[in-house]
Formats: structure tokens, C-alpha cells, sequence
């Protein structure tokens, strides 16, 4: 029965609070509902048969969707988070819930059981054939992977490479009626020394190997620098390759369009950013409704947010797509608001999950570590309503907590939020913390240490944290009790303001305002964590009740 009186007071039902004395499962349901409830942070649809974007302010980047049914469901790129390739559901296009993740750990295993930030899983696809559900996903790496799975929320098969290489990135299938298939794809220059090219290849009917060494099918070198993640598809007997080109931050998206797989294909430039403030409106999928009405989703890059996602309407003229708002001349702008899609019925409001009162027996999805995790680092229990995340060691040669694996993080939710969360804090050994963290190059946290003489609560920044910069300990205040509530105040552009509490009620300031600032490919991150030195053993735990993000 925890936070009984708090259900009471904030929701001041108290027919509610009587059903909640006679019944301990009712308390359980309405736990549960707190923690997969409705954002009130950012919520798109707007209740009038309008949307808002971005329908997700969270950085769910190179979004792909495809529709099965009357289900709409999402990949998007997850880089070294893990799980990686979050997977989410949706009814009408505006409305998102995390449902699940394909790959429960990177591989090799051992190669992320490290921190390896902008590696991993990159721009993913998603496509649904002959009774399944596929992805391919490329790590720069090692080469172009897929996994598949019969129900989206899993399980998922474990990957199997269907292309070894380095550098190939952003793959996407297409399967012909007749059972041949094909992937394009587009190269990192980083690896690969060569970029801004795209190369359809063969595949077995499988989808489990590519058969030839590929073909140009588009050089983007001059009107198209950086071109990549392409999107293969078919329609009225032409073959469309739909492509962002010019950078993330301020690209434009291209299509190109053929009669034949491997070309020629002409090119056309189908939406910008024009006349709006909407900065490199590119990468995403092409989708089409029950209704036969055609929809766009990309990304816009927003810096410490990461990419958030945008919904666009789609026409077609002359055989060509036009996203957005038509500015005249066939090339589309992004929408701030529009008419949601017409999928037959209206249905509830629903985000991606960012609370959580820690009440199951698993992590909520919306969690993720920085590296493959070790059993010992947490245990939830869903009996007693908390997460223990077990003091985990910091190694001696690291300067800061860039590389540090044990940080349970998750994405920025909304331009402004407060973050809290409440918890006990049981350390053994001199040097043990626990703390809420705002992660990315550089970060902020405020920790509760035990030092020789009791507890002592501060405020760290670390500034350049991937060049090796140490942390620097700002503020230090000596505190009674092990039971504490820290808290994160996000205002607009991330400028962080941390405090802490003893009662739950009057929280005290700390430190200075921090701006944060994104990570290596994503933007900046929130979450808690849990540390001891390396050489100590033992050393302790934490016990987080829950993890609540508000707008207040």
C-alpha cells in the first residue's frame, strides 16, 4: 500500500481511497496505471481531432514504421543503449507507447560489455512479410544485421548477418511478389571511405544473405552530399527510394523513382525545411492508412532533445510524393499542427512511458543501459515496489563517468519537466553513492556519499567529459537520514536545476544551473545510478521507490 495517502491527496478522489482500503489488488491497478499513463509532459493529440508536432519530443531517431492491420508499429536507431531497437505501437500515427525491444543485448557480447558510445545499433527498418516481422539494422562495425519475430512485443530471433562489412549502414528490404528480395543501402564514410552513395543488393528469399556485390543506384556527390537511409518501396509498377540528403542538421528529404530495381532512377527534392523553423526535416518511412491515405514520418534534429519525431501528411502528384505543406513548387515543408489521420475510430491518448513507481517485476522499457548489463547491477521487485540497484565499481583509470556502464538512463521527454525520484540509500564502505544524473558530453549529478562521518549530499559537473576532464565536486551538504528525494528541474533548452529533500515535501537547491549537452549521436540523457571504487567489495545498495516526471 505505498504512496496510499499520496493517491489520495494528488488525485483527491476519495471514493477512490475507499475502494483502495478494501482492495489491495485495486491499489495495485492504480499503481499500474500511474506508471503507463498518459505524458503530462507532452501529449500531441490535441483532443479536437487535431495534432501537434512533434508526436514524439523524445529522440527516437531514423524512425521506420510499418502497418499490419489496424496496427501501426515503430524501430528506431538505439546505438549502444541497451535494449536496443525499441520497438512501439500505435493505433492512429499520433499516439506512441513503447511495446517492447528487439535486441535484449548488443553483439558481440563481450565488445559492449564496454561503453561504446555512437556504435552499435544505427538506422534500422522495419517490415512486415509472409507472416513476420523484420528488421535489419546495421552496426557500422561489423555489417547489416537482421532480426525477426512473429508478435512485435517478441520474442525476437537472435540477429543473424546478413552482410559482413564496415561502414554499411541503413538498410531496408523489399520483398516482389514473387519471392525475390533486395536491400538498399547507404555507406558511413567513416569506416567505409566512402559515402554519399546508394547500392542495392540481392538477398536470398530468406532475407538471411545478400547474393551479389551490389549496384549504384544513386551517386548523391553535388546536389545530394550526405545522402543515406534509404526506404525501398513499390507502387503502380515503379520502384521509389525515399532518402535524406545534406546532413542531419540541416538536410532535405529526396525520393528517386524507376521502373527497374537497379535503375536508372530520376530524382525529385520533396520536402525542406522552407519557410518554417523546422531544421532538416529528412529520415523517416512513408506509411498508408486502412483508408489508402499516404503519411510521412521523419526526425528533426533538436540538439540536447536528440531527434525527435514528426508526423507529416503525404500527396501524391504525377507519380511523385509531396510531404508536408506544399509551398508551391511541389517541394513540402513540415506541419506544426494538422488533422490527425482518419483510421475509422478515434482512440486514448497514450506517449511513450517515462514514470514508473518500480511496482513490476522488470524494468519499465522505457530504461536503458549504456553497455550490455551484469545480472548484479539491479533487481526489481515487484512484491516490495522498488528497484535495488546494487553499488556497481567505477574503475580506477576512469577520470569520469563517460565510460561508466551502470548508469540506468532514459531519453528527455519534452522541452521542460521535472524529473524525481525517491529512495533509501543502505551504503557499507567509505566512497559509496548513489544519485540522479543529466548525462551527455557533458553531465550533472546530484549523489549522496558516505563519507567517515555520515552522509553528505552534492552536486558534480564534468565538462568535456569524452576528452577525459574530471569531475568537479560543486556544492556538499551533510544530511541526517537515508531517506531522500532528489529531484531535476528541465527548463527550455536544458538548462538543469537540481535539489533534494528529506520529508518529500520542501526541497533545497544545490549546486548551479547546468546546461546540458547531448551525447555522441543522441541527445542528453536522465537517470540514476549507483557506485562503489573497484576495490571495494560489498559495498551496498540503493532502493528507488519510484521515478516520476512531471511538469512541475
Amino acid at each position: 500500500m505505498k504512496h496510499f495517502l499520496t493517491h489520495i491527496i494528488d488525485k483527491k478522489v476519495i471514493g477512490l481511497a475507499l475502494l483502495l482500503i478494501i482492495s489491495p489488488f485495486t491499489i495495485c491497478l492504480a499503481q499500474q496505471h500511474d506508471t503507463s499513463g498518459v505524458s503530462n509532459v507532452w501529449v500531441p493529440d490535441l483532443g479536437n481531432g487535431q495534432y501537434k508536432n512533434p508526436i514524439i519530443f523524445a529522440d527516437y531517431s531514423d524512425p521506420d514504421v510499418c502497418r499490419v492491420g489496424n496496427n501501426y508499429y515503430m524501430v528506431a536507431s538505439s546505438f549502444d543503449a541497451v535494449p536496443g531497437l525499441p520497438i512501439l505501437k500505435s493505433k492512429d500515427l499520433v499516439n506512441w507507447k513503447i511495446i517492447g525491444h528487439a535486441l535484449p543485448r548488443h553483439q558481440p557480447y563481450h565488445h559492449f560489455s564496454k561503453v561504446q558510445h555512437g556504435k552499435g545499433v544505427w538506422a534500422p527498418s522495419i517490415r512486415y512479410h509472409d507472416g513476420e516481422f523484420y528488421i535489419y539494422y546495421p552496426d557500422p562495425d561489423y555489417g547489416i544485421y537482421m532480426v525477426k519475430a512473429i508478435n512485435p512485443k517478441g520474442p525476437w530471433s537472435k540477429p543473424v548477418r546478413v552482410m559482413a562489412g564496415k561502414g554499411l549502414e541503413d538498410p531496408c528490404p523489399l520483398w516482389e511478389s514473387d519471392g525475390k528480395a533486395y536491400l538498399v543501402h547507404a555507406f558511413a564514410g567513416s569506416r567505409a571511405g566512402v559515402k554519399s552513395v546508394l547500392v542495392i543488393n540481392r538477398m536470398n528469399e530468406k532475407g538471411t544473405k545478400v547474393l551479389n556485390n551490389g549496384v549504384i543506384v544513386y551517386n548523391g556527390h553535388g546536389q545530394d552530399r550526405d545522402v543515406e537511409g534509404p526506404k525501398l518501396y513499390k507502387r503502380h509498377g515503379y520502384y521509389y527510394i525515399f532518402a535524406p540528403a545534406g546532413g542531419v542538421t540541416n538536410g532535405w528529404q529526396i525520393v528517386l523513382r524507376s521502373k527497374h530495381i537497379y535503375g536508372p532512377y530520376k530524382r525529385r527534392k520533396v520536402m525542406e525545411q522552407g519557410n518554417t523553423n523546422i531544421n532538416g526535416p529528412h529520415q523517416g518511412a512513408w506509411v498508408t492508412t486502412q483508408k489508402g491515405a499516404s503519411w510521412f514520418i521523419h526526425f528533426q534534429d533538436r540538439g540536447v532533445y536528440g531527434r525527435v519525431t514528426w508526423l507529416e501528411p503525404m500527396k501524391w502528384k504525377n507519380g511523385w510524393p509531396i510531404i508536408g505543406k506544399n509551398q508551391g513548387n511541389g517541394i513540402g515543408e513540415p506541419v506544426l499542427k494538422h488533422k490527425k489521420p482518419d483510421v475509422g475510430k478515434t482512440y486514448p491518448n497514450a506517449t511513450p512511458q517515462t514514470s514508473d513507481e518500480f511496482n513490476s517485476d522488470k524494468l519499465g522499457p522505457q530504461w536503458q543501459w549504456p553497455a550490455n548489463p551484469e545480472p548484479s547491477w539491479s533487481f526489481s521487485s515487484a512484491r516490495k515496489g522498488y528497484l535495488r540497484l546494487y553499488a556497481a565499481p567505477v574503475p580506477d583509470s576512469l577520470k569520469n563517468y563517460w565510460n561508466v556502464p551502470h548508469l540506468l538512463l532514459q531519453k528527455f521527454p519534452a522541452p521542460s519537466f521535472t524529473a524525481t525520484t525517491k529512495f533509501s540509500f543502505a551504503p557499507k564502505k567509505i566512497g559509496t553513492k548513489t544519485g540522479l544524473i543529466i548525462m551527455g558530453q557533458d553531465y550533472s549529478y546530484i549523489s549522496v556519499t558516505k563519507k567517515q562521518k555520515g552522509l553528505q549530499v552534492s552536486q558534480t559537473i564534468c565538462k568535456d567529459a569524452p576528452q577525459g576532464k574530471p569531475d568537479k565536486e560543486l556544492d556538499k551538504r551533510s544530511v541526517d537520514t537515508n531517506k531522500l528525494w532528489f529531484r531535476v528541474r528541465v527548463d527550455k533548452g536544458g538548462i538543469c536545476h537540481f535539489s533534494y529533500s528529506t520529508d518529500g515535501k520542501n526541497f533545497t537547491s544545490i549546486g548551479k544551473p547546468f546546461q546540458a549537452k547531448a551525447g555522441k549521436w543522441i541527445g542528453s540523457k536522465m537517470g540514476i545510478f549507483c557506485s562503489r571504487a573497484k576495490h571495494e567489495k560489498d559495498a551496498g545498495y540503493a532502493d528507488f521507490d519510484w521515478f516520476r516526471v512531471r511538469d512541475d
